[in-house]
């Protein structure tokens, strides 16, 4: 039983109440219980709020031995504790039944290899709970036939859960990627063979800009207009003190050419921005004309895509390689497009609008050097 679920759904309440029901049940004599470290599987499997002892009633609570690491219960079975840190102390082990907390955590996938290879006594069950990871074990057993899957959300525990804890923390993240995968329980896949990962921008990310040195607010328009057609990308990006690129803001949007062009000069106003580039291959000379109606003082500079979008992108691409590019916060859609892009191509299905627009603000901060656009080498 694979338990998928966000910080918070109940997973280690649910994990403890499995072990619970089989040795009520005289189903489990030999228990085996993992977790990611030793410190992990007593603090939490076992003493924490929703462990095992904390589950049962006094007259009911089995016998806890910390330096033997197991659990004793009146009937007979025995459960003993183990960590993913030590792979090698699992040889020899056999159980019944298993709980494993936080597999996507384990820092050995022989951890988890070699508790299978224990699981030979009786009629076996195992029971994962975990927030789910992009790792080969939690994929590879999403997709067997023999594991029934529950998946679950921070929201489906929401009544048992301090709203203090929603207000801060949960709207903190909600809407980004790291809120998908910890509060929603999505397991997040990079593109194979991504220029740009996850990682990247998450190593570089930071939550304050530093001094500027000039600002920039770049559009990529749409080609039509309506519901379903594509987004104009609007990004704003500013070059530090320190020469390095921040990503500000993300305010692509899907609204008729005065609206963008509306939100594009407030946002320009707003940072302070030195100019504001437009590309004209999607009627660059239509934007242009757009963005003079609402403000005649904005200066207006178009670029020409000469080059395809993934060779445009592979010298920003290595800005982000560098550790050169910063995001401000979390920007989860935008940066979903970032890591579509390979040497092959863009791979994200829908048109990379709010990307192009952050690659052509980038472009124009840290790859023109005074000289015309055509002379910059994959930006034209």
């Amino acid at each position: 039983w694979l338990l998928l679920a966000g910080r918070g759904y109940g997973k280690t309440r649910c994990g403890a109440e499995f072990i619970r029901k089989r040795v009520d049940s005289g189903a489990a004599r030999h228990i085996v219980i993992a977790a990611p470290t030793a410190a992990d599987a007593r603090d939490v499997c076992v003493l924490g709020e929703s462990g095992i002892l904390a589950i049962y009633p006094p007259h009911q609570r089995p016998t806890y031995q910390s330096s033997l690491r197991a659990i004793h219960w009146p009937n007979g079975a025995k459960a003993i504790l183990v960590s993913g840190d030590e792979p090698e102390r699992f040889r020899g082990l056999q159980a019944d039944t298993v709980w494993v907390d936080e597999l996507a955590s384990f820092r050995f996938v022989d951890a988890w290899t070699q508790l299978m290879l224990g699981t030979r006594l009786g009629d076996p069950r195992v029971c994962v709970t975990t927030t789910p990871k992009p790792v080969a074990i939690v994929r590879d057993l999403v997709k067997r036939a023999d594991c029934f899957v529950t998946r679950g959300s921070t929201y489906d525990n929401r009544e048992n859960l301090s709203e203090a804890f929603f207000r801060s923390v949960v709207a903190t993240y909600e809407g980004t990627r790291t809120g998908r995968q910890e509060l929603h329980a999505e397991i997040l896949e990079d593109v194979d063979g991504a220029i740009v990962s996850h990682d990247m921008i998450d190593a570089a990310r930071v939550l304050e800009m530093p001094s500027i040195q000039r600002t920039i607010v770049a559009i990529d328009p749409a080609v039509t207009s309506g519901e379903s057609a594509d987004e104009t990308g609007i990004v704003v990006v500013a070059k530090g003190g320190d020469g390095d690129g921040y990503v500000l803001e993300d305010l692509s949007c899907r609204l008729s050419p005065d609206g963008w062009a509306r939100r594009a000069v407030e946002a320009y106003h707003r940072h302070g921005a030195d100019r504001i580039v437009v590309e004209r291959n999607n009627g660059g000379e239509m934007c242009e004309a757009t963005l003079r109606q609402i403000d005649r003082s904005v200066p207006v500079k178009s670029v020409v895509a000469s080059k395809g979008k993934h060779v445009r992108f592979e010298p920003i691409g290595a800005l982000y390689e560098q550790g050169r590019i910063h995001h401000v916060g979390t920007l989860p859609t935008l940066e979903d497009q970032l890591c579509s892009f390979t040497p092959a191509g863009y791979e994200g299905g829908a048109s990379p609008d709010r990307a192009d627009a952050c690659v052509w603000a980038l472009s124009e901060l840290l790859l023109n050097r005074g000289v015309g656009w055509g002379d910059i080498p994959y930006a034209a």
